[in-house]
């Protein structure tokens, strides 16, 4: 298995599942709410990262970034968030 595919928690090393970029597509008009994060409270954790189950979720400089155009809003990483920092908010 590639090292790239791996991933290192807390001692473990584990595997980790990686969906092509836009595997699911970009996400149309009928998403409703949509994840945004506060990198106040970001601790970097990337828990929020490891749980998307469409891989919208990368890591930068700052913490994480959500790619928006396939996001499908399905709030994961909102109950995966330790300290809150991703809060669900209406789709304008």
């Amino acid at each position: 298995m590639s090292s790239s595919y791996l991933i290192r928690i807390k001692g473990f090393t584990l595997p980790l599942s990686v969906a092509s970029e836009g595997a699911m597509g970009r996400t149309g008009s009928w998403r409703t709410f949509k994840p945004v994060i506060n990198y106040s409270k970001c601790i970097k954790c990337y828990l929020c990262w490891l749980h998307c189950p469409f891989s919208v979720i990368s890591k930068d400089s700052s913490g994480v970034v959500i790619d928006y155009e396939y996001c499908k809003g399905c709030g994961i990483c909102y109950d995966v968030c330790p300290t809150k920092a991703i809060v669900m908010v209406p789709e304008r």
